[in-house]
């Protein structure tokens, strides 16, 4: 009787961390261009390792920071809906491992690999829900506690993964572009939360979970 071989189970990390067609791998050293606004949108990329921000820039020239995404995250998907040119521009904010997948590629494993489609719907799914917490955070917090659930996201309190306490360099500046508020508010804020013990810096910022004092304290109720 003939034994029937097994079919190996797809997995979806695996996949992106290997070279194969429609697929590659880069090294990128910090402050490197992972794509930038106006380029053609042809590719999604997945952080293997690193972090990276996503910056706009307006007609008039202004800057803004509109996110920082981190390991085991997608960046680029706008173009399997349709976006021909990128909107904004990626760059590394630390040494990163980043896989580049072609349009078609990714397309192709979302048909074939129930898994990987799992994956990736998951994927978007998190990010719609945190554009929406983010919309609410802008909209009923004040600007301390927007600052603390920032810092909070960045060092991955609340998902999956295990906690980094200990967050990449980041500037006021760009802390302040992402909660909407200035710099000299961040440097007072950042000051009271390390005097308060929330924080400290060790050759960086790295945050305690007392910090989740600040933002569970006096939580906004949306009414349906």
């Amino acid at each position: 009787m003939a034994v029937k071989r097994q079919t190996p189970q797809f997995d979806p990390k695996a996949f992106l961390a290997r070279v194969g067609e429609g697929r590659s791998i880069g090294k990128y050293s910090k402050d490197q261009i992972v794509f930038a606004q106006g380029d053609p949108a042809d590719s999604v990329f997945y952080i293997q390792r690193g972090k990276v921000k996503i910056t706009v820039v307006s007609e008039q020239g202004k800057e803004a920071v509109v996110a920082i995404l981190g390991k085991n995250e997608f960046v680029g998907e706008g173009c399997l809906a349709g976006q021909t040119h990128r909107i904004a521009t990626v760059a590394t904010m630390a040494d990163s491992v980043i896989s580049r997948l072609e349009k078609a590629a990714i397309l192709r494993v979302i048909h074939e690999e129930t898994a990987f489609s799992e994956m990736f719907i998951a994927h978007l799914l998190g990010r719609a829900i945190r554009v929406e917490a983010d919309l609410v955070d802008q909209l009923f917090n004040s600007s301390e506690k927007r600052l603390a659930r920032l810092l909070l996201l960045l060092a991955n309190f609340g998902k999956d993964s295990k906690p980094e306490p200990m967050i990449a360099k980041i500037s006021q500046e760009t802390l302040a572009q992402m909660i909407g508020t200035t710099r000299a508010r961040v440097s007072f804020f950042m000051n009271k939360f390390r005097k308060l013990g929330f924080i400290s810096y060790n050759g960086g910022i790295e945050v305690h979970s007392s910090l989740l004092n600040v933002i569970l304290h006096d939580q906004p109720h949306i009414k349906n």
